[in-house]
């Protein structure tokens, strides 16, 4: 299988199979890191939202909570995970990492490398509106 990569941010169809490319020049900087929304994705129905997030060497995001569930999947680099009460969690490439709704925490990179993970986040409101959506006749 041949696959041709572009600059060109596309979600045009073909076969079924939608392809959206992602470039360092589409982030942008928001609550500490640099980031880029990958859903809500116009043409394409999801329970969830994500974004591509990537954590520059010394960066830590903001502290925060919220109420939904969050899955954090460690594409390159190394970040770590601090709860409020102090906990430390490593991830890396390769790791998911889920968090509890309502958990305050932040994301340090204190590496000399970029670390480039996804997050994706839903609630009950989430799923229960993609479901409503989904029993729409077309």
């Amino acid at each position: 299988m041949t696959s041709e990569r572009s600059r060109t941010v596309t979600g045009a169809e073909s076969g079924g199979v939608q392809v959206r490319r992602q470039e360092p020049d589409d982030l942008a900087r928001a609550h500490g890191l640099d980031l880029k929304l990958l859903q809500p994705w116009p043409g394409v129905d999801t329970p969830f939202e994500g974004a591509w997030c990537v954590l520059r060497p010394g960066d830590v995001t903001d502290t925060h909570s919220h109420p939904e569930r969050e899955i954090f999947i460690g594409m390159a680099g190394r970040g770590v995970l601090v709860t409020a009460s102090g906990e430390r969690h490593s991830i890396v490439a390769g790791d998911l990492l889920t968090m509890r709704p309502g958990l305050e925490h932040h994301v340090e990179n204190d590496s000399d490398q970029d670390f480039s993970y996804y997050a994706i986040w839903w609630d009950g409101a989430t799923a229960a509106a993609f479901l409503d959506r989904a029993a729409q006749p077309s």
